[in-house]
């Protein structure tokens, strides 16, 4: 269980960090700057924190796979970027891929 919540922390951590990259305005705002730095420190720290718990591979892909999801999601809610057709597609079948690869078990067995 440990696993899965520091996981969350780092994929949080991680669009929190990645959000700020988009308002630092090419690190020319100081704040956002700075949430970005913490942002990606703190993903890796928790990502290394879950890797002693769950596999490299199910870490990675439920990271990388939900962060975009959430990253995406911010993006449409915070800077109003349109989601078509495809894009909400691409987001269910990363979704629906980061489920099989935790429901799977494959994963789990090295």
């Amino acid at each position: 269980m440990i696993g899965y919540v520091t996981l969350a922390a780092a994929i949080i951590a991680e669009v929190v960090g990645s959000t700020m990259l988009k308002a630092s305005q090419g690190f020319t705002k100081w704040l956002p700057a700075l949430l970005v730095v913490l942002g990606y420190g703190f993903a890796f720290y928790f990502i290394s924190m879950s890797l002693t718990y769950l596999p490299l591979n199910l870490v990675y892909a439920t990271w990388a796979g939900l962060g975009t999801v959430l990253t995406v999601m911010v993006d449409y809610v915070f800077f109003k970027e349109w989601l078509n057709k495809q894009s909400l597609l691409g987001v269910a079948l990363i979704v629906g891929g980061v489920f099989i690869l935790n429901m799977s078990g494959v994963a789990s067995h090295g």
